[in-house]
């Protein structure tokens, strides 16, 4: 557990409320709605239980509650009246809010609570796309930041994760034939899967035959899928790896393997543009990001 990160610094609570340092401070000095504590060198630095004090605080005063009225508060009054705020109100940004205090205290039953009422407004689509992709991308910068914790991180990816995978099955019942099946696959080492998950819903969604792999998978794996006669699209998605000094030589070996075959590769990520000017031999498309794919299909 040496890993997991335990202290805050002001700067980590202005990134994950979205709420200037300085009127933290104000917060702190005029309503000592915060008590941080000081290294021996007086510099201030947070609990997590801080971080989620904050989070509530912002959702009860973007709902009218004054901070005036917030401070007056106790910590199991401000963190009931914001779980009922949180309940009620459901729609991108609060929902956006709720997920992060769902995170922030490991709380299964507001996430669910949060993501069942918006369902009774959106379809799943537009859940993923309206709410989860900007909250992703705000999780996203947390963690370059370094501001959030791994386990809050992997609580919430496999959350999201499940309901993607529901939403999959629902509709595995009634996939047409296809000419092309998908093999999607995350390459050796990398595990971050949502961007793919979601892409194999979307490709079952359009009838397509699909092949779910996962994460961390040689190339090896692949072999039965590379001598296969029937046309195979591979999918996968590189957050992490293979690391950019190892990029252009896993691409190579895709490019030796699937020359003269009929089967084709499709790369997602930030890391393809380390190779937008790389001549391929076989057929290699490139996106950095699932919904650029996504309007080409």
């Amino acid at each position: 557990m040496n890993n997991i990160k335990q202290d805050f610094t002001i700067k980590d609570l202005e990134n994950i409320s979205g709420i200037k340092a300085h009127t933290i401070r104000i917060w702190e000095k005029r309503y000592n709605l915060l008590q941080p504590k000081r290294t021996s060198t007086n510099i201030r630095y947070y609990s997590n239980d801080s971080v989620q004090k904050l989070l509530n605080i912002v959702l009860l005063n973007n709902n009218n509650f004054k901070i005036s009225k917030i401070a007056k508060m106790s910590d199991e009054e401000m963190l009931l009246k914001s779980r009922e705020l949180a309940f009620e109100s459901a729609i991108n940004d609060e929902a956006i809010n709720s997920f992060k205090l769902s995170m922030f205290q490991f709380d299964k039953v507001l996430f669910n609570n949060t993501y069942n009422k918006l369902l009774h407004k959106k379809t799943f689509r537009d859940v993923f796309k309206d709410v989860f992709i900007p909250f992703l991308t705000h999780i996203g910068l947390l963690w370059q930041t370094d501001t959030l914790l791994p386990a809050h991180e992997h609580f919430i990816s496999n959350l999201i994760a499940q309901k993607i995978q529901i939403n999959t099955e629902k509709l595995q019942y009634s996939v047409s034939n296809s000419n092309k099946t998908y093999v999607l696959f995350l390459p050796e080492n990398e595990i971050h899967e949502l961007g793919l998950l979601y892409l194999n819903y979307e490709l079952v969604l359009r009838g397509n035959h699909t092949i779910y792999l996962g994460q961390s998978l040689p190339l090896d794996n692949l072999d039965y899928f590379f001598k296969n006669g029937r046309d195979i699209c591979f999918v996968t998605s590189m957050t992490v790896m293979p690391y950019d000094d190892k990029i252009e030589a896993y691409f190579r070996e895709i490019d030796d393997i699937l020359e003269n075959t009929g089967h084709e590769l499709i790369a997602i990520g930030r890391k393809t543009s380390l190779l937008e000017h790389t001549d391929f031999k076989s057929k290699i498309s490139l996106h950095d990001r699932v919904s650029d794919l996504l309007k080409e299909l």
